[in-house]
């Protein structure tokens, strides 16, 4: 005998593969090889497009990684997209998003995981970055640096006036400030100073699944005050017990969208393509990663292949059509209208 609530899940899987053909998909955190010259993942940026992605931001760099790492890091992919540009745009406006996507193709631009790379103190690299196409940059990567304090520190110093200033750099040449691995001091700050939308851009509730890096809805509520969206991501251990389960991603959805609305959720799976390099920078860099759960055993992640189960989950949950939108891009790009320029 069937069971009738195979027969529903695959009815609504279905109606989940139509819709995200349909409608804007914007991934807003994804993570190739930090490999400059290596271009040999980055074919496998059409597992995206094959699930109905439409936007996709790629990390150049995290952490303790320098100005030139990241700049490498551009310089390498911005080839590789150009060289490939039948099937991928470069953008810098929703206009080019619009464009590309009329003509098929996915549009692409990147981030920054930590402002180590303006340590140096020159706040006009923050325009440099953004007109090389990084659309947002978070403070502080689990550690502490010159801007503000990371989410693994036992103490946190705050949003320092260092950090204040590339926060209006940033705000002036339309950049995203992400709070997604900061210290929850140095995120009072930067909500408490903020005239913009704040992202969390890849970050999931701690209501759900306990954990460091996790946010408490305290944040989740300032986020949404400031007009901001948390993006919920696909990495096991902050989902939960290294829980890569679609039906895991729709309860972190939902809990976001129960407690603040649908317009202030969105996915951002961080998904690494490069599982030996991601273990490889577990294993070197111990203090930048100091949670022993990332890295024993293998650190299961939600691949691309998954997005039509989590929105069909989220059907089953009663989520309409018009959430979905906003869910799945419509709440990225509202952002993206509000600071871009």
């Amino acid at each position: 005998m069937t069971d009738p609530a195979d027969n529903n899940f695959s009815a609504a899987r279905a109606r989940a593969t139509d819709i995200l053909h349909r409608v804007l998909v914007w991934d807003n955190h994804e993570c190739m090889p930090l490999r400059p010259g290596d271009p040999s993942f980055l074919p496998q940026l059409r597992r995206f497009r094959d699930v109905g992605t439409d936007v996709v931001s790629l990390n150049v760099g995290f952490g303790p990684q320098s100005l030139e790492d990241h700049v490498r890091m551009l310089a390498s992919f911005r080839a590789w997209i150009r060289a490939h540009a039948e099937d991928y745009a470069l953008v810098g406006s929703l206009a080019d998003i619009d464009r590309a996507r009329a003509e098929g193709r996915m549009a692409i631009t990147f981030d920054v995981e930590g402002m180590v790379p303006l340590n140096h103190g020159d706040h006009g690299l923050v325009e440099l970055l953004f007109d090389l196409g990084v659309r947002w940059m978070l403070i502080a990567y689990n550690r502490n640096n010159l801007a503000g304090g990371g989410c693994y520190e036992n103490e946190d110093p705050g949003l320092s006036s260092h950090g204040r200033a590339i926060v209006r750099e940033m705000k002036r040449v339309g950049m995203a400030v992400c709070c997604s691995h900061t210290g929850h001091r140095t995120v009072r700050d930067v909500v408490a100073c903020a005239d913009n939308p704040v992202l969390f851009t890849h970050s999931n509730p701690s209501a759900v699944h306990p954990h460091k890096r996790n946010l408490p809805d305290e944040f989740i509520r300032a986020c949404a005050e400031t007009g901001g969206v948390v993006g919920i991501n696909g990495i096991g251990v902050f989902l939960g017990d290294n829980d890569n389960r679609a039906e895991t991603v729709v309860r972190h959805i939902d809990h976001v969208a129960q407690l603040v609305g649908p317009d202030h959720v969105g996915l951002s799976l961080d998904y690494c393509f490069d599982k030996d390099e991601l273990q490889h920078f577990f294993a070197t860099m111990r203090d930048t990663f100091p949670d022993p759960q990332s890295f024993n055993g293998e650190a299961k992640m939600v691949p691309p292949e998954v997005l039509p189960d989590i929105v069909a989950g989220l059907m089953l949950r009663g989520y309409g059509e018009a959430d979905l939108e906003k869910i799945l891009g419509g709440n990225w790009r509202r952002v993206a209208g509000a600071i871009w320029r």
